[in-house]
């Protein structure tokens, strides 16, 4: 019996040493987990950006300003004189306004968390919450425009090639 179970413990032991073996004698040559750092550190760059996110809806949205200047001079896009003058007026309204707010969001989050720890009673931070669900739907709004207002600038065609850059 005790054979049995020894014999067992060691068969499960070698298939989850095998793999972490190999992918051990990947990493000694150079080969290892390139692609899952990378991601990782994407995960952890994302998770960054969503904790400093001044919106209120923190992903799920287009960056339209940020997507047309990534694909600004694209012939694929094919963005005309006239509509490059309006985009920048849009990036430059989108950006004032979100960076206007940021500072008063994260500090205000800020104050928050560290207000709650130090065990502030929930009905005493409710003044707080609602100042930054408030500026936090202001900076939502001026995003949502910004969507809007490129939306009306591109044809359908350069909106439509923008979207599918974004997949």
């Amino acid at each position: 019996m005790i054979k049995k179970l020894t014999l067992a413990s060691v068969a499960t032991l070698a298939l989850i040493m095998i793999p972490a073996q190999a992918e051990g004698m990947k990493c000694q040559a150079g080969k290892c987990g390139a692609g899952m750092m990378k991601q990782a550190k994407q995960g952890n760059m994302m998770q960054k950006k969503k904790k400093n996110s001044p919106f209120l809806i923190k992903h799920g949205l287009p960056h339209m300003t940020k997507m047309i200047m990534k694909s600004w001079d694209d012939p694929k896009l094919a963005l005309t004189e006239e509509q490059k003058t309006k985009l920048l007026v849009v990036r430059k309204e989108t950006m004032s306004g979100v960076m206007r707010l940021k500072p008063e969001v994260m500090a205000l989050q800020k104050e928050i968390v560290e207000a709650s720890k130090a065990g502030t009673k929930a009905a005493e931070l409710k003044a707080k919450v609602e100042k930054l669900a408030s500026l936090e739907t202001e900076a939502t709004m001026v995003h949502l425009t910004c969507l809007d207002d490129s939306k009306a600038i591109l044809s359908a065609e350069q909106y439509t090639y923008l979207m599918g850059k974004r997949k």
